[in-house]
């Protein structure tokens, strides 16, 4: 990847931020379908860039042993043909989408005759950091752009290759289909101090959204001088009611657990209700053996099936691997109090067949996505039919669970008169 050759980091950023401001200004006057023009335009040409964009990957993969990725991570990381197909047609739903941009989001005339409109409007400028998925720096750049905001990308160096291919074929069809090229920028030096330089520019940069680890999130919340949405870790949990279907449940839990356990929505913590758990658990343990799961379980759940045992902090871990930590609870409000304990606000469901308990269950359940009998690998932008997603917010302000279009917005009012002056 060519890197800036940087002599003073902090003009260099400052730089950046000045410019992204300035395209957020000409995003604002852009209609729908000059965005749209350049989402569809650059899925074409992501897909006639694949020979050059794989070329810059295998770079990236090559390096992955130097920073020690673990096998989900490295997963992530890699593209092919098909994951290539995959991030342009990500472009071309989110073109589909409908633009928030000027949405009047509700009106009203006053009895003086004054007009009062609602209209949502972009955020402005968004500075993202994320980690190793070049998928992501395409999506990000898209929902960023569709929704009227300029984006600073500053992805893992893990992915610096891919990521700077990717940023290039956006960035030279922005300039052919009348969008400014620094509506899209990635952060183009390594130097981690980068990150504490654009903390700094609220002047210029209205959000920070940082996804990766804890520490990260936890260092820009304290750093910013803007607002943040974040994203803690994913301890999502499947609680399986007395009354649930067991073949449901063990289908269920399997798909949230299984059906990829590098991700943040992928269930990590198993609960049981102490009446279903003699028939659940055994059933269950021959799924998770067969998938190479390991349980690590509570001393009532090792009495009824074989498993080691569970530590306090199995229960808040995030494992995003195969581990599964098991408790058996002796009820429903048990089982709330012990997600609102050791959950991270993501995703949690219930699998019941009494519709009181699962209405005691959503209200209880203090999470952004609260799931009824469905996996919670459906808390996901394009499952909810937001197209593409910056992230899944854990936060309650000013957005929750998968961030889209709408999410990227705020609004303003617009008030219409005629000569009229306040007595």
């Amino acid at each position: 990847m060519a890197t800036a050759d940087v002599t003073n980091l902090a003009e260099h950023c400052r730089h950046i931020a000045d410019a992204a401001r300035r395209a957020s200004r000409q995003l604002g006057m852009l209609d729908a379908q000059v965005k749209n023009a350049w989402l569809l335009a650059s899925a074409e040409a992501l897909l006639a860039a694949t020979p050059e964009i794989l070329a810059a990957n295998a770079k990236d993969v090559a390096a992955a042993p130097e920073y020690g990725l673990s096998d989900a991570q490295v997963d992530r990381l890699v593209l092919d043909e098909a994951r290539i197909g995959g991030i342009a047609q990500g472009l071309r739903e989110v073109a589909a989408l409908p633009d928030p941009g000027g949405e009047v989001i509700e009106g009203q005339t006053r009895p003086g005759g004054l007009k009062l409109q609602k209209v949502r409007v972009p955020l402005g400028v968004v500075f993202f950091i994320y980690e190793s998925r070049p998928n992501v720096t395409a999506d990000a750049a898209a929902i960023c752009v569709k929704s009227g905001n300029a984006v600073i990308l500053r992805g893992g160096k893990e992915a610096a290759h891919s990521s700077a291919a990717i940023v290039e074929v956006l960035q030279r069809v922005a300039e052919e289909k009348g969008v400014p090229a620094a509506a899209v920028q990635l952060v183009d030096t390594p130097d981690r101090e980068a990150v504490g330089h654009f903390l700094k520019m609220d002047d210029a940069i209205d959000v920070t959204i940082p996804r990766g680890g804890e520490g990260l999130i936890r260092r820009v919340a304290a750093e910013a001088t803007m607002p943040v949405i974040k994203h803690f870790d994913g301890n999502c949990h499947v609680y399986v009611d007395a009354t649930a279907d067991v073949e449901m449940a063990v289908k269920i839990a399997e798909n949230a657990k299984c059906q990829r356990m590098g991700v943040c929505n992928a269930c990590e913590s198993l609960l049981v209700h102490e009446k279903a758990a003699e028939t659940f658990l055994p059933k269950m343990a021959e799924v998770f053996q067969q998938r190479g799961v390991e349980m690590r379980g509570c001393p009532r759940s090792r009495q009824i099936v074989g498993m080691a045992e569970a530590t306090e902090q199995d229960l808040s871990t995030e494992y995003l691997g195969p581990v599964i930590s098991v408790v058996v609870v002796d009820d429903l409000a048990t089982a709330a109090d012990h997600i609102n304990r050791y959950g991270s606000h993501h995703t949690d469901a219930i699998v019941t067949s009494d519709v009181r308990a699962a209405q005691q269950f959503t209200a209880m359940v203090d999470s952004a996505a609260v799931m009824v009998n469905a996996s919670t690998r459906f808390n996901d932008g394009s499952q909810f039919g937001l197209g593409a997603e910056i992230g899944i917010s854990t936060d309650k302000f000013h957005a929750r669970g998968p961030c889209g279009l709408r999410e990227l917005t705020t609004y303003k009012y617009i008030v219409h008169g005629d000569g009229h002056i306040r007595t």
